[in-house]
C-alpha cells in the first residue's frame, strides 16, 4: 500500500507514445544506461505486453516468473519483481503477454488506476535507492498507460521523425491532461525526444521545424540520430551504450542523459 507520509525520492518518469514504432523501448533502455553511466541508479518498469525492454536488457522469459503483471494484479513483493540486469546500477522488472489481460482484470478494481503508483510509492523502495524509474509504457492509450501516467512525475514522448509524425500527438496531450485534472495534477511534460533522425533528409529537418514550432521547448534539444548500432543492440540484448559507447546513437543517449538531468521539468501543454 502506498504511504501518503512518505516523500518518493525516485524522479518517475512515463515514456509514452500511443504510436508503435518511434522508438519507445529503445529510448526507454538506453536512456537509462546513459543515466547510469552519469552516476545514476535507475529502474525499468517494463509496462508492454510485448516484454520488448526485458529482452533488450537480457531477462530470458524463464526468468519472468514475477513481473508486473504480478505487482499490479498479485501485490508480489519487490524484491520478487526486481531484476538485475548485466549493467550495473540498472535494474528492471520485466514484463511477459500475461500483462495483455490486465487492462480487463483491472476494470473491476476500485483502485485500478493507482496500482502502480501505490506500488512504486511502497516504504520498501527506498532500499533500493533509487535516482530515476522509467516506465516503458504500451503503444496504447489504455489502462496500463493511465497507471504509469498516475505513477509518474512527468512524460517523455518520442517523435518520430517522419511525416505524419505529430499526428496523434494531440491524443497523448488530452490523455495527459485528463490525468491531471482527475488523478494526478502535478503530472508535466518532461520533454519531446525527436528520434530517427536523419540531418541528411529533407523530412527529419522539416519534422524538427514543425515540432520546435508547434511545441516550443517542450522540445529536447538533443535528438537521436538514425544509427545502425542502435538498432543492432537489442539482438544482443545490450543498450547501444555498452554495445558500441563511441556510436552517434550512444553519444546522442548521453546526451540526452544530461539534458533531463540538467534541465528542470517542462509545464504541461
Amino acid at each position: 500500500m502506498s504511504d501518503p507520509t512518505r516523500l518518493a525520492d525516485p524522479k518517475i518518469i512515463a515514456v509514452a507514445n500511443q504510436k508503435g514504432g518511434v522508438g519507445k523501448t529503445t529510448t526507454t533502455i538506453n536512456l537509462g544506461a546513459a543515466l547510469v553511466e552519469e552516476g545514476c541508479h535507475v529502474l525499468i518498469v517494463d509496462l508492454d505486453p510485448q516484454g520488448n525492454a526485458s529482452t533488450g536488457l537480457g531477462v530470458e522469459p524463464e526468468d519472468r516468473e514475477f513481473t508486473t503483471y504480478e505487482l499490479l494484479l498479485d501485490d508480489a513483493p519487490l524484491e520478487d519483481v526486481i531484476k538485475p540486469t548485466e549493467l550495473d546500477g540498472l535494474n528492471i522488472i520485466p514484463a511477459t503477454v500475461d500483462l495483455s489481460s490486465a487492462d480487463i482484470e483491472l476494470i473491476s478494481n476500485e483502485k485500478r488506476s493507482f496500482l502502480l503508483h501505490d506500488a512504486l510509492r511502497q516504504h520498501a523502495m527506498d532500499a533500493f535507492a533509487y535516482d530515476y524509474i522509467l516506465i516503458d509504457c504500451p503503444p496504447s492509450l489504455n489502462l496500463l498507460t493511465v497507471n504509469a501516467m498516475v505513477a509518474a512525475h512527468s512524460v517523455l514522448v518520442p517523435l518520430q521523425s517522419e511525416f505524419f509524425a505529430l499526428e496523434g500527438l494531440s491524443q497523448l496531450m488530452l490523455t495527459i491532461r485528463e490525468v491531471r485534472q482527475t488523478a494526478n495534477p502535478n503530472l508535466r511534460i518532461e520533454g519531446v525526444v525527436l528520434t530517427m533522425y536523419d540531418s541528411r533528409n529533407n523530412l527529419s529537418q522539416q519534422v524538427e521545424d514543425d515540432a520546435r514550432e508547434n511545441l516550443g521547448d517542450l522540445v529536447f534539444e538533443t535528438m537521436i540520430p538514425r544509427n545502425v548500432r542502435v538498432s543492432e543492440a537489442p539482438s544482443y540484448a545490450m543498450p547501444v551504450t555498452e554495445y558500441d559507447p563511441n556510436s552517434k546513437g550512444a553519444q546522442a543517449y548521453g546526451q540526452l542523459a544530461r539534458e533531463l538531468m540538467s534541465k528542470k521539468v517542462r509545464v504541461a501543454a
